[in-house]
């Protein structure tokens, strides 16, 4: 008889244990607030096993707002409804915050950016979040440019006692680490190098005495995973894809650490080898973002194509002309990742892996023009040639009966086959 094959509960402090057991062995992270992203998440994950953790970062959701405009509770129940409007079960939903820190107000002294972070951990804490990623690598504007490992590890001692003291019923789970990636993304140059497992080992070593001075030794105990650097990261049109070789001695870490996994950033575009070999490495947790919103990008881009050999210009949603108006009028969240010239802007604004179009899509004309787009294709069948052109993949689903030919459920199917290497991965 083979070994019996365990699925993942929502308790993520299994994590550790299931690494060298049979089974689902790593859990994908869902890092994006757009609701068509999370309808499309929980339709592709419905029939897996194991929870669906989904997660905001600080810049999309804290107590200002970020740039979506919801506090965490306002994004906790967004996913609630859409469990709701999905016959999605609740209870397997798992919501995280990832980079739970100062980074959004790095232009603050560190007294005032601490206290907003904060601040913004036990709103997390307290609307229900499990999953708490504590971030305090990013120096603020009193900070040198690089911060000491000591003074990472102590402000993320501070931020677990506030997430501590907001608790209630179930206690969070933390992630930790001084090598983390830049929230949204690598800039226009990537700095690659692997993390050493020195490194790892005394980033661990250095939270775990600051845990300790701060009383915090039942809180350590809940510490699951440590992010770190494997090699792999995406720029503007480049992906750096995993070599095992080069992760092979920080992987070894876990050996002196059977109870944490190691959580990997950007793995956005890897290939599904790639992300089969990190989870057998370790690297237990996989989040996924901008991949996501780029492939709900192909399919919004490809349907406007086909509106246009289809519908006369009046009834047209006008969407690329409304993504790049908007895009111009707010330049801040994308103009310092996209250099050159402006031709070469203009292409990386659609076409950049970076994906910072993902930040428009909720303005709101570039929102009304993509529910219209919508509309225009509510009561008609796509013809099946003009899908063999523009979204190939899902012209070959819907001819096996796996899609319908509607136009969301065409991009909810494109979002999906981005995921499911993922999924795949974290079950081999």
């Amino acid at each position: 008889m083979g070994e019996r094959e365990e699925t993942m509960s929502n308790d993520l402090s299994e994590l550790g244990r299931l690494r060298s057991g049979s089974g689902q062995r790593g859990l994908v992270s869902i890092c994006s607030a757009h609701p068509w992203v999370i309808e499309a998440a929980m339709e592709r994950h419905l029939s897996e096993p194991g929870p669906l953790l989904i997660e905001a970062t600080c810049n999309q959701v804290n107590q200002s707002g970020g740039y979506t405009g919801m506090a965490p509770k306002d994004f906790r129940n967004l996913v609630h409804r859409l469990a709701a409007q999905r016959d999605f079960p609740q209870e397997r939903i798992l919501l995280g915050g990832d980079h739970l820190g100062p980074f959004p107000w790095q232009q603050l002294t560190a007294p005032a950016a601490m206290e907003n972070a904060c601040i913004m951990v036990r709103e997390f804490v307290h609307a229900g979040y499990t999953k708490i990623h504590l971030d305090a690598s990013m120096p603020c504007s009193d900070d040198p440019r690089e911060l000491p490992g000591e003074a990472i590890a102590d402000r993320a001692a501070r931020l677990c006692a506030a997430a501590e003291s907001a608790a209630e019923g179930s206690q969070p789970v933390y992630v930790i680490g001084t090598e983390v990636p830049t929230p949204g993304g690598a800039a226009e140059t990537m700095e690659m190098q692997v993390t050493s497992a020195a490194a790892a080992e005394e980033a661990l070593q250095t939270h775990r005495r600051a845990f300790s001075r701060a009383g915090l030794e039942a809180a350590w105990a809940r510490v699951i995973a440590l992010v770190v650097q494997p090699g792999v990261e995406f720029g503007n049109e480049t992906v750096e894809d995993y070599d095992p070789a080069r992760a092979r001695e920080l992987a070894s870490v876990l050996n002196r650490h059977p109870k944490l996994v190691l959580e990997a950033h950007s793995t956005d575009y890897q290939t599904p080898q790639s992300l089969s070999a990190l989870v057998r490495d370790g690297f237990a947790i996989l989040k996924v973002g901008p991949g996501l919103t780029y492939a709900m990008r192909q399919a919004l881009f490809a349907l406007a194509a086909i509106e246009e050999e289809c519908l006369p210009p009046a009834q047209r949603s006008g969407l690329r002309e409304r993504v790049e108006s908007a895009m111009l009028i707010r330049p801040e969240w994308w103009r310092k990742h996209y250099a050159g010239t402006p031709e070469e802007q203009h292409r990386l604004r659609v076409h950049s892996y970076s994906d910072r179009i993902r930040y428009y899509w909720m303005q709101e004309d570039v929102r009304r023009a993509a529910d219209r787009l919508i509309a225009n294709f509510d009561n008609r069948k796509i013809d099946e040639t003009l899908l063999s052109d523009y979204l190939p993949l899902q012209y070959s689903r819907v001819r096996a009966g796996l899609v319908l030919n509607r136009a969301l459920s065409l991009i909810f199917d494109a979002i999906g086959c981005a995921l499911t290497p993922y999924l795949a991965a974290c079950r081999s």
